[in-house]
């Protein structure tokens, strides 16, 4: 195995020796500016305020620093040509222009802040962080004022978020298109991996913001043919010793408490998360096998709860060895325990819809679910540019699962056609992520980046089935196996940009190679891919005035089959509808081509994006009956070429109102068969949602948000469409230091997802409703700034 990687390791044996070569040039500073920043009105010193040194040719960043307990500071520089920026939270930003500097030490006395002044009460719409950031190659939509999602979980969150939509399993697609790549603060992590719909951990007041990333750069990784979704959580940097404490109650029951402590001084800033909760998650289904050819008919009838306790400690460190060097450490420990009820009942009809069957299946699943997670960081500043910095992380993540399931029938009418069962899981994740990145910003036009990755997954499921029999367990051995699962993805990767006053572009080259080794411990059975790719990128934009501009955008993606994908084990809780996975499935591929316009009005922002995303073996879940059971997997089918265009737009209609919309619109052709099934057709997807944010007397926010997703053709049948509404309300506290949260998640129980499947022999139906969720949490935040609304939710 090693032999595939041996010119790749020389490969980063170069960078690392360029590198390195690049860090040992500097050059010491002849200038030094100092001074203290005092309270105009009281004359304190105000500590941990931010001194920022900008350039008088393009404004740019240089250097900067923060004040010491005293207010005094002193930064250092090679510049000649700047201007000083001071700022701090709750004082006006002042700025120090057409300044006389010289060589040595330029001392600015005593400089004083002014509070600001202005009522906390007043209603502003208008100083809101805009909900979307448009840049050269993502959307950053910044979660901070998303009232409806409080207490919520990041699935929510994503579902607010434009073109991206969430079904009722969990199953996250972009622009209609599944094949996502979800990171955590631009990294692989376990709470975002599929198993067990982990991504429900995170909460919604843990996020600061998401980056949709269509076309991403070649600087990431290239999985996911859609696209990648990047979640930054929160790490609070204010200065000084600050905290929050968050209590949420729900209905459902979704219950948690949680602290936040943050402490930031000259040399370290310290954060950490406790929390603890509970929360249960209550899904109905209803279904129907028919067989065409024999006319008999399978109804299933119930409901199941996924209910966890859960407890979760995060603490981490910046330690700051200088202005230019930073070492961030930080880990994580949460744990789990699981009780996920179930209660169906199935009835089985013959030819003239007679019943012949009918029992309950009661099924009682417990797990303790361990979690670990560290990440350690080294970054350098290399010279006075803030943006010329050397990147280096360690990233490792384990998850653990022991679960136990017993189904129990209990009959009702005529014959019992199903056997009492039970299970035992014994699971593990362990993933490794080690990336160097450099950028290097020659000047004001031109930047440079590369670096490298070596991604290490390895998985281990062993799962066993018993059946009853006289009274005794006996392992059926046609269900039970050990499943392992290996992967290791190396990456190198080069861009270069250049960026004028009008005009830019960006150019990059990726190539990874790719090892995957998957095996069934008791059958043999062993499925070995070893492949190397390409992927290039690029972006370019052009200013057409200050108020317009258009971006044109170029990515090839990847995406790997992943463990569900591929796991051959399925859940028997319901044996009449079964998903397994597919051990020999194989990555799809997808070109990706975008054009966007972007105009910045005085109250109105608009953009619109046309779309081409061509995508060849196209992962899909095909259904087969087998008697009367429904068995779903995944397969590779065909191509799909997609065309589509995207409109985002945000309107503050007065001090009071701001109005924000987002349509998708896209038409699909799909080529492809499977086992001798012709699977061409055409057909369309849209969606669209808006939100509506007032801004009360009293500080009161109010917030109503309204979604539509279309129906749409898949391989076999068709997904139905439906429509949704959420509301929220916020009220701010002792000028903002408590906050009270009230957030509608569904309001009128409306969002129900059928997905009807037709073919010659059979017929099969699925709906699937998770109802309304009402949550109500309250925060106070001590030390410094407003409550930071964290919710003690699980990470």
């Amino acid at each position: 195995m090693l032999l595939h990687f041996v010119p790749d390791i020389r490969i980063i044996s170069i960078l690392l020796i360029f590198v390195g070569m690049v860090i040992g040039w500097s050059q010491n500073s002849a200038i030094t500016i100092t001074g203290k920043v005092i309270d105009s009105i009281s004359g304190d010193p105000i500590p941990f305020a931010t001194i920022t040194i900008k350039s008088t040719l393009n404004s740019q960043v240089i250097t900067g620093g923060v004040t010491a307990e005293s207010g005094e500071f002193s930064v250092s520089t090679e510049a000649s040509e700047i201007f000083i920026e001071i700022s701090f939270m709750g004082y006006r930003t002042r700025t120090m222009n057409n300044l006389h500097i010289s060589q040595g030490t330029n001392d600015f006395g005593v400089i004083q802040l002014h509070p600001q002044l202005e009522s906390l009460e007043a209603v502003v719409v208008e100083g809101e962080v805009s909900t979307v950031e448009f840049k050269l190659d993502r959307r950053v939509f910044n979660v901070g004022k998303d009232i409806s999602s409080t207490g919520m979980g990041a699935l929510d969150v994503l579902n607010n978020v434009p073109s991206v939509t969430v079904d009722i399993e969990g199953q996250v697609s972009l622009r209609g298109n599944r094949g996502v790549q979800i990171l955590i603060n631009g990294k692989p992590s376990v709470l975002a991996d599929d198993s067990g719909n982990a991504l429900g951990t995170i909460t919604a007041d843990m996020i600061e913001s998401i980056e949709v990333i269509t076309n991403p750069s070649a600087k990431y990784e290239a999985g996911g043919t859609s696209g990648i979704i990047n979640i930054i959580l929160k790490k609070e940097e204010k200065r000084g010793f600050n905290g929050s404490i968050s209590v949420n109650g729900g209905i459902p029951d979704n219950h948690s408490l949680g602290v936040s402590l943050n402490n930031r001084s000259e040399k370290f800033n310290l954060f950490s998360q406790i929390g603890v909760g509970y929360r249960s998650l209550p899904t109905e289904r209803e279904s129907l096998n028919r067989n065409l050819e024999s006319q008999t008919a399978v109804i299933t009838d119930g409901k199941e709860f996924r209910n966890e306790t859960f407890v979760n400690i995060t603490l981490g460190a910046d330690y700051y060895l200088n202005p230019r060097n930073i070492i961030t450490l930080s880990g994580n420990f949460a744990f789990e325990k699981e009780d996920s009820p179930s209660d169906y009942k199935i009835d089985s009809q013959d030819e003239d819809s007679k019943l012949t069957s009918s029992y309950r299946r009661i099924g009682e699943t417990s797990a303790d679910n361990p979690k670990y997670q560290f990440d350690l960081q080294y970054k350098k500043q290399i010279g006075d540019n803030e943006d010329h910095v050397l990147l280096g992380s360690a990233t490792g993540n384990f998850f653990g699962k022991k679960q136990e399931s017993t189904f129990t029938n209990l009959l009702l009418a005529g014959e019992l056609t199903d056997t009492d069962q039970r299970t035992e899981t014994d699971f593990y994740q362990s993933d490794y992520t080690f990336k160097l990145d450099y950028t290097n910003p020659i000047n004001d036009n031109y930047t440079l980046e590369s670096g490298g990755m070596y991604e290490i997954n390895d998985v281990g499921n062993d799962y066993i089935v018993y059946n009853r029999e006289d009274g005794s367990w006996i392992i059926d051995e046609d269900l039970t196996n050990d499943f392992r699962y290996n992967q290791k993805v190396l990456g190198l990767y080069a861009t270069g940009s250049y960026e004028g006053e009008h005009w830019g572009i960006k150019l990059g080259m990726r190539v990874e190679i790719t090892n995957l080794n998957t095996l069934l411990v008791n059958t043999r059975e062993t499925n070995d891919q070893n492949y190397t790719n390409l992927f290039p990128t690029v972006h370019s934009s052009y200013k057409l005035s200050d108020d317009l501009s258009i971006q044109l955008g170029f990515s090839r993606r990847i995406f790997r089959p992943r463990l569900w994908d591929l796991n051959p084990f399925f859940s028997i809780q319901n044996t009449y509808n079964i998903r397994r996975g597919n051990p020999f499935l194989q990555p799809e591929f997808s070109d990706s081509y975008e054009l966007t316009g972007i105009a910045d009005l005085d109250k109105l922002s608009l953009n619109a994006s046309l779309y081409y995303l061509h995508t060849t073996d196209v992962v899909e879940s095909v259904s087969r009956f087998e008697g009367n059971v429904n068995i779903t997997t995944p397969q590779n089918i065909g191509t799909r070429d997609q065309y589509g265009l995207e409109l985002n737009g945000k309107y503050v209609a007065a001090n009071w109102l701001t109005i924000t919309g987002d349509l998708n619109y896209g038409y699909f052709f799909r080529n492809g068969s499977f086992e001798d099934q012709d699977f061409d057709f055409n057909g369309n997807r849209w969606s669209v949602n808006s939100t509506l944010k007032f801004g009360l007397p009293a500080a009161i926010d109010l917030e109503i948000t309204g979604n539509y997703q279309s129906k749409y053709k898949t391989v076999q049948g068709e997904i139905s469409g439906f429509a949704f509404l959420d509301a929220g309300l916020r009220k701010k506290l002792w000028q903002g230091k408590a906050i009270i949260n009230l957030g509608v998640r569904d309001l009128f129980a409306s969002r129900i997802e059928e997905n009807n499947i037709r073919q010659a022999d059979f017929y099969q139906y699925n709906q699937s409703l998770r109802g309304r969720f009402l949550t109500l949490g309250f925060s106070y935040s001590f030390g410094k700034g407003e409550a930071m609304t964290y919710s003690g939710g699980r990470r």
